[in-house]
């Protein structure tokens, strides 16, 4: 059964294990401190017709980085949500966009990072999605969203893998992985779903 909070004070967030299985839930307003447990998450990198990726920079008011830029959008799962469909969720509620095309690309992705004594400890897989049209405005949430961008992707990529380009500490890595995939989105390779953390579901949806 499909579980999503639509009220961010209950929102909800998967407590997991080392191996990725689930311990547990705890509210998202209250899991994000200086010892964060690990829990599930996702990253996604939304592009448009011509290749461009949707860069956006976090709320400066949110707890957790905020003003820092990073990739398109980042969310946690609800129980029993299927990844996609909380993707397509956050694209909705954060950019006001509708996102088809899903793809897993790096279903192992995790990290660790740390700012003003908050710290974010996920399994965080990453996966990519189109937008239709070139440069469409998204509809920002500004609780979530301060602005966002459309940049060419390798642009983007160059940039950030130099350092000319500041980035959340999550996105740098993840940007590090796709480009050691290929040099354009369309050629990296679809992730297998099994190996996925064992407290996320997928549904094979485009």
């Amino acid at each position: 059964m499909t579980v999503v909070m639509r009220d961010a004070a209950e929102e909800l967030v998967v407590l997991v294990s080392p191996d990725g299985e689930a311990i547990g839930t705890a509210p998202k307003a209250t899991v994000h401190h200086a010892d964060t447990p690990l829990h599930l998450a996702f990253s996604v990198y939304l592009l448009d017709d011509a290749g461009s990726l949707l860069v956006t920079q976090r709320a400066l008011a949110k707890a957790t980085f905020p003003g820092v830029w990073t990739n398109s959008a980042c969310g946690h799962p609800a129980p029993g949500e299927p990844v996609e469909d909380a993707v397509r969720r956050r694209a909705r509620d954060e950019l006001g966009l509708d996102v088809h095309g899903l793809r897993l690309v790096l279903p192992r992705f995790s990290y660790r990072a740390e700012m003003d004594g908050v710290v974010e400890w996920e399994l965080c897989p990453v996966l990519v999605g189109q937008v239709s049209g070139v440069a469409p405005r998204p509809g920002l949430d500004p609780a979530e969203v301060e602005a966002a961008e459309w940049v060419p992707w390798r642009e983007f990529a160059a940039d950030v893998r130099s350092g000319r380009r500041d980035v959340s500490t999550w996105c740098r890595e993840q940007v590090a992985e796709l480009a050691a995939l290929g040099p354009e989105p369309a050629d990296w390779p679809t992730g297998a779903a099994a190996a996925l953390p064992p407290a996320m579901s997928s549904r094979s949806t485009g």
